[in-house]
């Protein structure tokens, strides 16, 4: 799954002409100021939630680290001075159905990194996904797949 999320990223970043070019940074910060809005939902900041961040925007993005840390750094103060979700997600609504998914599913994870699904962190995820237009059946399925399984 996030192969191919990593794989559709790519082509849509690389798309861009020298008119329409994609601002590859912005959607970057766009998708880690989204974890970050999760995980500050329920107002505690948890390090396994912050952990959850880093790895998953490693995997989502295929950066370093340091590049996602860096990603997590920018993200907090734009979203610590942001009014509102819509100025992230605008920017993400071009991406293809299955990139957003993935994106929602990952929302997901950092949610359930914790342990507890705080009735905020899901309304972040759930007023996300009707921004950039995931159908709730798409919610609910990423929902699932994000749900920790027991061992």
């Amino acid at each position: 799954m996030f192969n191919q999320l990593r794989t559709l990223l790519r082509q849509v970043m690389h798309e861009g002409t020298d008119g329409g070019a994609v601002d590859t940074t912005s959607m970057h910060v766009a998708m880690a100021s989204l974890l970050c809005e999760v995980a500050s939902a329920d107002h505690e900041v948890d390090p396994r939630e912050e952990q959850a961040k880093v790895s998953l925007l490693v995997s989502l993005l295929d950066v370093s680290e340091a590049r996602a840390n860096q990603l997590l750094a920018d993200a907090k103060v734009k979203s610590a001075n942001s009014v509102s979700l819509y100025e992230f997600t605008t920017k993400l609504r071009a991406l293809q159905p299955e990139q957003r998914y993935s994106l929602i599913e990952a929302m997901w994870q950092v949610a359930y990194a914790d342990g507890v699904i705080d009735p905020l962190e899901e309304a972040v995820i759930r007023q996300v996904s009707e921004l950039i237009y995931v159908d709730h059946s798409q919610f609910i399925k990423a929902k699932l797949a994000a749900t920790p399984k027991p061992n």
